[in-house]
């Protein structure tokens, strides 16, 4: 039993490493909100400058760069129109940028809960074996609690550093899904302004 428990934490805390890596790539702020693209909207003035924001946006495959694309592409619509539809597709761009972080969130509550399994598989065997021998040897009874402990701390040692990866990334997305919310909204604005 405490081998698959060892099991269990050892494939818990690859995975665990897996997603953060993985989210620490994705979530990169130029991978999300590149530069070129907010340096094209900032010099956006008239529908002129189209040309270059739209180049931006294609150079540099993004969720800002999708989104302004849309609405781009809806400028003919009326105002009230492409911003419900620029804010549908906005909140599409962040749960793509929330994906995994469901993960770290079940690591941190079952990484925990499987070492106390493996403590409990543990004692049950150490206390299993005192029975049928007594209580002759108390070190060999220390040495037997002290190891099934340490899936305890196995099961902590995942859980924390997921914790802190989980609540790190999370803040992460609602910075940059509050950045490319103003970035959108100033592109809506002067889009719309020079139709006035």
């Amino acid at each position: 039993m405490e081998k698959a428990v060892y099991l269990l934490l050892g494939v818990t805390s690859v995975v665990c490493v897996g997603v953060i890596l993985w989210r620490a790539w994705m979530l990169r702020w130029n991978q999300v909100v590149p530069t070129p693209i907010a340096e094209a909207l900032e010099k956006y003035r008239t529908r002129d400058d189209a040309k270059n924001l739209e180049r931006a946006c294609a150079e540099n495959p993004s969720p800002l760069g999708r989104l302004i694309s849309l609405a781009a592409e809806r400028a003919d619509w009326p105002k009230a129109d492409n911003m419900d539809s620029l804010e549908t597709a906005a909140r599409h761009e962040v749960v793509q940028l929330e994906r995994g972080l469901v993960v770290l969130e079940v690591i941190v509550g079952i990484a925990p809960l499987l070492g106390l399994v493996g403590t409990i598989a543990g004692m049950m065997t150490v206390f299993g074996d005192l029975g049928q021998t007594g209580l002759n040897d108390a070190t060999k009874l220390a040495q037997g609690i002290a190891l099934i402990l340490q899936t305890t701390l196995f099961g902590l040692l995942i859980a924390i550093p997921a914790l802190v990866a989980w609540g790190y990334f999370s803040k992460k997305v609602e910075v940059l899904a509050v950045e490319m919310e103003t970035i959108c909204d100033e592109f809506i604005r002067k889009q719309y302004a020079e139709k006035k």
